[in-house]
């Protein structure tokens, strides 16, 4: 089974470690939860694993490749994804636009591609544009299709944040608070999308602060507190554990 694993994950700055020899094992083809109080160090375990910060210590493992030395774009070339907790739209372009800009392999950012090989570049361009489509149905967002991305609502944002990453071919996507500051008829459909992209083989880590609906929506739910990994289970068991509840009430 394919897996993302990580050792004895530190991140420290000079005496304060942020991460505290984060240790976990999680399958790629499942629905996992993060949770955690503010400052637990979940945004910055995500910022570690997709290669946007570096750690001080410790191993990350995708697929059984080693990734504490790779880049993030290197990592999203092995198929790792994820989004951010404020989304990072390219304001003044179109939702469409975009979608593109998430494609992989264009050749026509290539001039001696665009010069020697006018054939291939169309037909690349023509598939990126079928795959924009696609992902535009599939999300729900052909009505702002043609709208500045700026404009959008929060949780068209989301959905333009998740088909942005879905445009890179992932195997596996971090969502990092994907309800923060959505209505609730467009949190279940982000759950629907998720939710069907988890049938067709996409597994995915989900931070999130809205307990109702990640305990809708995941196989199991990892717990930080202070840099840790404090607990880990099926949802109810973890949100009943005594010292998962204490860590939230901050009676520690």
């Amino acid at each position: 089974m394919s897996m993302l694993t990580t050792t004895g994950l530190d991140l420290a700055y000079g005496d304060f470690k942020v991460l505290n020899g984060v240790t976990m094992e999680m399958s790629l083809s499942g629905l996992h939860g993060m949770i955690g109080p503010n400052g637990a160090g979940k945004s910055t375990l995500f910022a570690v694993l997709s290669g946007f910060s570096r750690q001080t210590a410790g191993k990350v493992n995708f697929a059984g490749t080693a990734f504490e030395q790779l880049s993030a774009v290197e990592r999203a070339r092995h198929g790792f994804g994820r989004t951010f907790q404020v989304p990072r739209e390219f304001k003044h372009l179109s939702v469409r636009e975009n979608l593109k800009v998430g494609a992989r392999h264009q050749p026509g950012e290539s001039l001696i591609k665009l010069l020697l090989a006018p054939g291939e570049v169309r037909r690349a361009e023509a598939a990126i544009s079928e795959r924009v489509e696609h992902t535009l149905d599939f999300l729900k967002l052909r009505a702002v299709a043609d709208n500045l991305a700026g404009g959008l609502s929060g949780g068209q944002k989301k959905l333009l944040e998740l088909g942005r990453v879905l445009m890179s071919d992932p195997k596996f996507i971090l969502l990092d608070e994907p309800y923060a500051g959505v209505n609730p008829v467009l949190i279940e459909e982000i759950s629907a999308r998720i939710s069907e992209l988890n049938q067709q083989g996409i597994g995915f880590l989900i931070i999130e602060h809205n307990l109702e609906a990640l305990n809708r929506l995941v196989d199991d739910l990892y717990v930080m507190d202070r840099g840790t990994l404090l607990a880990h289970g099926k949802p109810d068991e973890v949100l009943a554990d005594a010292g998962v509840r204490a860590a939230y009430m901050g009676s520690h």
